[in-house]
């Protein structure tokens, strides 16, 4: 190696300190990013709107809505499928959002988040 080879000088120095604040700022971007989405709710129904689910951004069910002409007793289990898909599609629609912010702060990229 060259005597008085590369020691990273201030150039390296900088570079690295962009990237510090930029770490910290998506950081800090990520924190809010969580906030909102787990103050958001999402909503779907099944069966026509005769079962409505909401669900929060922490993926707990908020409220579940059921139209009293829903309720038969000779096909309870046509009403709990109906429950189930309310609740799956308002879940998905909360991922669905989840991963459509993480892409937008990573740019895309795939950061195991």
């Amino acid at each position: 190696m060259a005597k008085g080879g590369f020691r990273g000088g201030s150039y390296g120095g900088m570079n690295q300190m962009q990237m510090m604040k930029q770490a910290q700022k998506m950081q800090q971007d990520l924190l809010k990013m969580q906030e909102e989405l787990e103050q958001a709710q999402y909503t779907a129904s099944a069966g026509g709107g005769v079962v409505s689910a909401v669900v929060s951004g922490k993926r707990e069910l908020v409220s579940l809505t059921i139209d009293p002409d829903a309720v038969d007793p000779e096909d309870v289990e046509m009403l709990q499928d109906m429950v189930i898909a309310a609740v799956n599609e308002a879940l998905r629609k909360c991922e669905d959002a989840s991963s459509a912010s993480m892409s937008r702060l990573t740019g895309g990229l795939n950061l195991g988040f």
